[in-house]
């Protein structure tokens, strides 16, 4: 594979992945970011976002010279072969993505761009952005690529060295091949096509994600009234080949920085062009019904029977919307929080990754750096996201500090006969143990 010069723009969970794996497969790349202060610290390899593996290619690719940062964006792509934009592309009105950001980069980038670069949109971008930022350059001999990312916060590296697949769409087939050819040494299915359907493919993964975790999340609700177990009947239908076992564990709905804004923009993105998408909405719609049933229940079972929380004491445990990742961005678990908060709880929550970061939330519950002090005359415990230190916590200890029963298992992970044994009543989703509220 031979060596090229590649530019990031952008250095979140995307564009630093991006920088740092392509280093680490022999390119040069440059990573520009406009926050002065996080470039000085990825100079010195100080990564700011907790993701396995990401560290340590950030030191790798520094040593070796394959990586490098700055904060002058137009210095980064003067020499480049090959452009990334990693730029975020945030919910705006009504639900569309807002390309403020990637138009600003590419006005920006326009006349400093070498003769025959390749401009590749990295960010999640509605159909037809790869045509807008090529009007926006208005360079002729500089073709746009749409090379969608599918990495999952926590495994990002992981799924950038061990991609399902890479998609390439370009209308220039000599633009696509030559960004195909960055990846040559991943063993991976490559999908060359167009550049809306490159883009469509994005969008209708993630909401194919989010329509399989709102089915599992209804399907528990279903074998509650039954008393039947949702993990068994997951377990049956996920050996279907067609179906598969992924994303079809219930939870306390689906978050993070990807999934809703996707579906949302994807929704919007229906309407806008007059096509009627029914499942799409009743996937968002599920989602946010299922977070309030979940809070109906807390309120019914340690409520004062009127639905309302006026002075009730609650311990969060996990607020990181998955395992693995410090992102709060659409966390369920904030979502679930706000809907307690509002109902008069008063809460009190302990996540292992934000000991460190302390996020301010004062407006909306108290953060404790020790999972027992969390616990301190609680009415009831909520674990809301699948950390593994959850497995092995003294839950007889934190009997003791509850004034309670109740643990909510609203990521079906913890061991039923270890909470019993402390005395404690596990409830999760979907299961005989769950009393339906």
């Amino acid at each position: 594979m031979s060596e090229r010069r590649v530019a990031v723009i952008g250095t979140g969970y995307v564009g630093l992945t991006t920088g740092a794996c392509l280093a680490s497969l022999g390119h040069r790349v440059v990573c520009a970011d406009a926050d002065p202060g996080k470039v000085e610290r990825l100079r010195r390899a100080e990564v700011d976002i907790l993701e396995p593996g990401l560290p340590e290619l950030v030191q790798d690719g520094l040593k070796s010279d394959r990586l490098a940062f700055v904060g002058d964006t137009p210095a980064a792509v003067r020499d480049a072969d090959v452009v990334f934009l990693c730029l975020p592309t945030p919910m705006g009105a009504g639900g569309a993505a807002d390309l403020a950001a990637v138009e600003a980069v590419a006005a920006e980038i326009r006349t400093e761009l070498p003769h025959r670069a390749v401009v590749v949109n990295k960010s999640t971008v509605p159909v037809g952005t790869s045509e807008r930022v090529a009007a926006l350059l208005a360079r002729p001999d500089v073709a746009v690529v749409s090379n969608p990312e599918f990495l999952r916060e926590g495994r990002a590296v992981h799924d950038f060295l061990h991609p399902d697949r890479i998609v390439v769409g370009s209308a220039h087939a000599e633009a696509a091949r030559r960004v195909a050819e960055l990846y040559a040494d991943l063993a991976a299915p490559l999908v060359v096509t167009d550049a809306a359907s490159a883009e469509l493919t994005k969008y209708a993964a993630n909401f194919f994600l989010a329509m399989k975790l709102s089915f599992a999340n209804n399907l528990a609700t279903l074998c509650e009234r039954f008393g039947a177990d949702i993990g068994d009947v997951t377990a049956g239908i996920g050996h279907d080949p067609r179906i598969g076992a992924a994303f079809l564990q219930p939870g306390p709905g689906w978050g993070g920085s990807c999934l809703p804004k996707d579906t949302h923009a994807l929704l919007s993105v229906c309407e806008a062009v007059g096509i009627d998408f029914p499942l799409l909405r009743a996937t968002i719609e599920t989602n946010v019904e299922h977070q309030r049933r979940l809070v109906e229940r807390v309120a019914a079972q340690s409520g004062a029977g009127d639905g309302s929380l006026d002075g009730v004491r609650l311990a969060l445990y996990g607020l990181a919307f998955k395992a693995g990742t410090s992102d709060l961005r659409d966390s369920p678990a904030l979502a679930i929080a706000r809907q307690l908060r509002e109902r008069g709880a008063e809460l009190y929550a302990y996540d292992p990754a934000l000991c460190e970061t302390r996020p301010d939330l004062s407006d909306l519950l108290t953060l404790t750096d020790d999972p027992l002090k969390a616990a301190d005359g609680a009415a009831a415990c909520l674990v809301l996201t699948e950390w593994p230190e959850f497995l092995e916590l003294d839950w007889d200890a934190v009997a003791a500090r509850l004034d309670g029963r109740l643990v909510h298992d609203f990521r079906n992970f913890l061991d039923h006969d270890r909470l019993d044994r402390a005395g404690l009543v596990r409830q999760s989703i979907g299961s005989p143990y769950t009393l339906a509220g």
